[in-house]
């Protein structure tokens, strides 16, 4: 993975830039593209967002994100508060099928469980909750339904990876046994790798990825 010097005043400037975060209290480090991500945020969705705008910065091969969520004392809110808002906008979203996900909440930790048929719900249920008030964090522990895996996956994988713009699907290789993925290959951004395993979950009977993919 090639890198400079430069990489880690490209991060800063690109937190600079974004509106979606207040960087003043962001801290950043560089090892060998490797950026380390410290200091504190006012809340997880914006440290969401730090972490998508450094994913995109051109040279960086990985994150380590050691941000504090810091909510003002007129923000916090208890366990309880945070589970039953949990529970009402999962059940507002058409994706996600209702009652099938369980949620925990623990000193602002929330766990999501439960059961799914496709891994786009698993992501919505997850996409929903972050963006409530007063979480410091999100374990998904839902599950995916076991489905019957096509004969066939291996292609429509390729196929799908070989449609979609971010992907440059030549560099990829897919091979599947038992419902797991594992991917080789080489990528050109932490961003395309993302993309890369999103396609790969659309398929049908994935119930796992391993990712052996490298940013170069």
């Amino acid at each position: 993975m090639k890198w400079t010097p430069t990489l880690r005043l490209d991060i800063i400037d690109a937190l600079d830039w974004d509106p979606s975060v207040d960087s003043a209290h962001i801290g950043v480090a560089v090892n060998k593209g490797v950026a380390v991500l410290s200091g504190h945020v006012s809340s997880y969705a914006e440290k969401l967002a730090a972490n998508a705008i450094v994913k995109r910065v051109k040279g960086v091969s990985a994150i380590a994100d050691e941000l504090e969520v810091r909510y003002a004392s007129s923000s916090a809110m208890s366990d309880e508060d945070i589970a039953a808002r949990a529970v009402q906008v999962l059940d507002w979203d058409v994706l996600v099928p209702h009652k099938r996900v369980e949620v925990k909440v623990s000193k602002g930790w929330v766990t999501l469980g439960g059961e799914v048929d496709w891994d786009y719900q698993r992501r919505a249920a997850e996409s929903d909750v972050r963006k409530l008030g007063g979480i410091v964090g999100i374990t998904n522990m839902i599950k995916l339904k076991t489905r019957v895996l096509p004969a066939d996956v291996s292609q429509r994988i390729e196929a799908a990876l070989k449609r979609d713009a971010a992907v440059e699907a030549t560099h990829v290789k897919v091979s599947v046994v038992d419902g797991k993925v594992r991917l080789d290959g080489k990528v050109h951004s932490y961003h395309e790798r993302d993309a890369v395993e999103r396609a790969v979950w659309a398929a049908p009977g994935v119930k796992a990825v391993e990712d052996h993919v490298v940013i170069g």
